[in-house]
């Protein structure tokens, strides 16, 4: 552990640590730091009511520039973590059960790194040769399509009307009056009738002839209702996207499979 390291460590020490809405947790008694980095990692937090057992709090996201050391969690789940001996130690297996702690209540993951006091470091049985110390698993995860559909305007019908003009054809029988002349003998039932008169004279007869011609009128009337309606029509349709997934090589001497 370097020189600066000790020096942020007795700085952080003694300091009042509030949460993130500014609710006071309790002050600074052991800091813990990672192994790798030498930058604070954990902090101790008595409040003075369980006795030799102090509140892990996790200093990831911390700001500890000013007076206080703001935290992101809040008091009440540093109060629920769980309770464990300070003996100048903060194990592998311990550090797990914290991170697991927090990050269940948080809904956030934190990188799980081994952190150790001023005074003693070492290496967990799963150390990560690309930096921190982590368990002896490995966790290998892939990315999953989740598919699913939204309701979109896909475009609008409407209904509209206008006027056109055509010609239309239609036969209608129509009838006129025309002259016809009748010609009839005198008999002794028209003698009376014919001798009425002078027996030379001039006369003028008249006599009125009538005719039918079409007469047109034209009227308005309702021949069908339209309107308009919407059907719902499922089809396939086929989604490609591409997916990351990680996957696990081992390499040693007998090492053939993956």
């Amino acid at each position: 552990m370097t020189s600066a390291s000790e020096d942020l460590a007795r700085e952080l020490t003694g300091r009042t640590v509030v949460d993130n809405v500014g609710d006071k947790i309790g002050k600074v008694e052991q800091v813990y730091l990672n192994d790798s980095s030498g930058q604070p990692e954990w902090v101790t937090v008595s409040t003075g009511l369980f006795g030799s057992k102090e509140s892990f709090v996790p200093l990831q996201g911390a700001d500890y520039t000013g007076k206080e050391v703001v935290v992101r969690v809040a008091k009440e789940v540093v109060k629920d973590a769980p309770r464990l001996d300070n003996d100048g130690y903060l194990g592998t297996t311990e550090e797990a059960e914290l991170y697991r702690y927090y990050s269940a209540q948080l809904g956030v993951g934190f990188a799980a790194e081994s952190a150790v006091d001023t005074a003693e470091s070492g290496r967990g049985a799963g150390h990560d040769t690309s930096g921190p110390n982590t368990d002896d698993a490995m966790t290998r995860s892939e990315e999953q399509l989740r598919v699913g559909t939204e309701q979109v305007e896909a475009g609008r019908a409407r209904l509209r009307k206008y006027v056109v003009t055509e010609q239309v054809t239609q036969t209608v029988p129509v009838s006129h009056e025309e002259v016809r002349v009748e010609r009839e003998p005198i008999t002794e039932a028209n003698r009376d009738a014919a001798m009425s008169g002078a027996d030379i004279s001039e006369e003028e007869h008249e006599l009125t002839l009538h005719a039918e011609r079409p007469v047109v009128a034209k009227e308005a009337v309702p021949v069908e209702r339209v309107r308009l309606g919407k059907e719902t029509v499922t089809e396939q349709h086929q989604v490609d996207e591409e997916i990351r997934k990680e996957q696990i090589d081992i390499d040693g001497p007998d090492a053939g499979t993956r």
